[in-house]
């Protein structure tokens, strides 16, 4: 793999280098020889005297597309180095996520509504911190090549950890635009038997005309990770002395771990394609004060400047998916799992699964702001999914097969347009097969108003749903686990609602949920259902203060579950950031220093199943709580020019304190180790 990456690297230096010399425009679009030249697609060809000449500036501007319908929203390019040192975190940028320790482990959020199942797959699902969805991927429309590479790594060649990504862009003209990114992470772990070994290779392409627009995904996952099932005992960790008699350490490689040879691999591979057309007219552009023209043009002809008005988009999305998971594993602990419904003259375990599915949506849109009556978005859709499942079956018959098909019907209301009023509603119900009796109801409202020479932002959230459980919590056979159960929908409503002023540094965010059937994995790793209603509350606050040079970030997660037995949580989530931020070299070099602490209390966290990749309760006969210790880290962040680059020393704090460093039951977060990071971005 290092001379993948070695490759890699050297590949998209030599590159950028060839690329680096391209031609000079001046201010009528026009080379030296006068030529004209369209700057998207000539901005780096070489001229015929091999001399080094100047690039033209960057424009480009980046965009997902949203989860049902195609629809573009622009997004910030990812160029600022503010907390770039928590970017390769497993417990997210913020430190709430739950995982098993090591980069790229299965985790859950603390947060509860920050909880987002968008796996394809109930196996999937904990692996967010790798997997990327068709909305979030990145598009990016360039006047010159983009390149960015990121790379992160820690520790040492045994037990350390490496992550590389990189992204490349290009624009055939000004519409058609087309890239890759390839994802590598590899973590061998502190701790016995967890390394990770996690590849992407993604494809995307867009075309974005006044009548026709298209953006295609393919996209492809491999993933490999062993499970060790925790130490053995967490006195390793908490009482040292207790197990080795005078050491008040031991190193995390000499710790014994229940599981030594079992593997999860997951292998995903989608193609997500959507088409829209656009039927409208075309209009004069109003002239500006600020339009000016070329003082050699002036005394030409110039044709009126006209735009297309699309007034109503005629939509297609296709999503081809498959999905498969294998669970193998050649350990034999006694009691370790209650039930062996295959292969019982043997302890050796190969549990497969496969999913395939497509869906395809058709919708008509009445777009917004194609006349001044058109103060919003009218959309019509209607849905197809086919869903093939392949189980194992009973001892010696072979593989079950099952199928499922859901057709909904749906409607969307938008205004995206205009600095005060923006909102959003999406609905849809179930038509026929399994989507019968199913419907999902959300939407949005966000409002600006002055206040004080500042802007107050105000956006409130509603959702409602009835759902059925994902397939696999209804049907799954393995070796260990066997069940077939329809289960009861998931009745499910939420509000929550954000409050911001920028300049003051303060987000206020609140929200309340009722959930009827919640569907979880109990103490034995076994999907259940709760009857009746569970109700969440959460409040957060993030207050950021500045003193000159001397910054201090807050976030205050509070949050409360009226059943702690079912769902878990934890009442209290804190983050706090102290930090310098000064200008170096001319104010060239950009210096953040500073030290983040991580915290929440004491709480019955969800344990973990290898067998299944998922977080279930506790066994009451073996109840932990994790909490109420500190993660300290120290680090130094600088960016210059289109360079970000760190330097991080992870939990600085080890050895101190209550010593009880866990995320999840049994399982410790990697000892004090040195992190590095770079980000680079080439735009030639």
């Amino acid at each position: 793999m290092k001379r993948f990456l070695l490759i890699n690297v050297l590949l998209i230096f030599g590159w950028a280098a060839s690329m680096a010399q391209v031609t000079k425009v001046n201010q009528y679009g026009e080379d030296q020889n006068g030529n004209q030249i369209d700057p998207t697609t000539h901005a780096n060809k070489l001229d015929s005297t091999d001399t080094e000449i100047q690039s033209l500036p960057p424009k480009l501007y980046m965009w997902h597309l949203s989860k049902e319908l195609g629809n573009r929203t622009i997004v910030p390019i990812d160029t600022l180095s503010h907390q770039f040192q928590n970017a390769n975190l497993n417990e997210g940028m913020d430190g709430s996520y739950n995982h098993l320790g090591n980069m790229g482990s299965p985790r859950l959020s603390r947060i509860f509504f920050e909880r987002n199942d968008n796996g394809p797959t109930l196996f999937l699902n904990p692996f967010s911190f790798f997997i990327y969805r068709p909305s979030q991927i990145f598009f990016t429309n360039s006047n010159i090549p983009y390149t960015n590479i990121t790379y992160h790594k820690a520790g040492d060649k045994l037990t350390g950890e490496e992550h590389f990504r990189s992204y490349f862009s290009v624009n055939v003209n000004k519409r058609a635009a087309f890239g890759f990114t390839t994802d590598y992470l590899y973590g061998r772990g502190q701790y016995n038997s967890q390394s990770t070994a996690y590849f992407n290779g993604t494809l995307f392409g867009s075309y974005i005309g006044d009548r026709y627009e298209f953006q295609g995904i393919y996209s492809q996952n491999y993933m490999k990770n062993n499970e060790n099932g925790g130490i053995t005992d967490d006195r390793y960790i908490t009482d040292p002395e207790a197990i080795s008699g005078n050491k008040k350490t031991i190193e995390a490689t000499n710790i014994p771990t229940v599981l030594d040879e079992t593997t999860n691999r997951n292998k995903n591979a989608f193609l997500h394609l959507t088409q829209r057309y656009n039927i409208g007219f075309r209009r004069l552009v109003k002239e500006t004060k600020n339009d000016s023209v070329p003082s050699k043009q002036k005394n030409d002809t110039i044709p009126p400047k006209t735009e297309y008005v699309p007034v109503t988009s005629f939509i297609h999305t296709i999503h081809i998916e498959r999905t498969s998971h294998k669970f193998t594993s050649k350990d034999s602990v006694s009691n370790y799992y209650a039930n062996d419904y295959l292969n019982t003259d043997t302890t050796a375990v190969r549990d497969t699964t496969v999913c395939f599915s497509i869906k395809n949506t058709f919708g008509i849109k009445l777009l917004e702001g194609f006349n001044k009556y058109a103060k919003a978005g009218l959309t019509a859709f209607i849905s197809h999914k086919y869903s093939s499942y392949t189980l194992m079956g009973e001892e010696g018959k072979g593989e079950v097969r099952n199928t499922e098909q859901e057709v909904y019907l749906g409607g969307e209301l938008s205004k995206r347009q205009g600095n005060v009023l923006h909102y959003h509603v999406l609905g849809k119900t179930g038509m026929a097969g399994k989507a019968i009796g199913q419907f999902f109801l959300n939407g949005d409202i966000n409002i600006n108003f002055p206040l004080f020479k500042d802007t107050v932002r105000f956006v409130a959230r509603g959702a409602i749903s009835n759902t059925l459980a994902p397939y696999y919590m209804r049907h799954y056979h393995s070796k260990h686990f066997w069940w077939d159960d329809n289960m009861n929908k998931m009745f499910r409503t939420r509000f929550d609602g954000d409050l911001s002023i920028e300049n003051w540094g303060t987000e206020l965010q609140a929200g309340v949920e009722n959930i009827k059937n919640y569907t979880y994995f109990n103490a034995a790793s076994l999907p259940e259902q709760n009857s009746g209603n569970i109700q969440v509350l959460s409040a957060k606050l993030n207050q950021n203060f500045r003193f000159g040079v001397l910054h201090l970030d807050n976030e205050i997660t509070w949050q409360k579950s009226s059943n702690q037995t079912v769902l878990p949580l934890p009442n209290l989530s804190l983050y706090h950031n102290l930090y310098l931020q000064v200008k170096l070299a001319k104010k060239v070099l950009s210096l953040e220093l500073g030290a983040d602490v991580k915290y929440f209390s004491e709480y019955y966290a969800p344990g973990y199943t290898p067998a299944l990749s998922q977080f279930r309760l506790q066994d009451s006969s073996d109840k932990v709580k994790i909490g109420g210790y500190p993660i300290i880290d120290v680090y130094a962040n600088f960016h210059l020019k289109r360079t970000r680059f760190y330097l991080m020393m992870y939990h600085v704090n080890c050895g101190s304190g209550t010593m009880h460093y866990f995320l999840a039951p049994h399982y410790p977060i990697n000892p004090r180790m040195l992190k590095f990071g770079l980000s680079w971005n080439f735009f030639d």
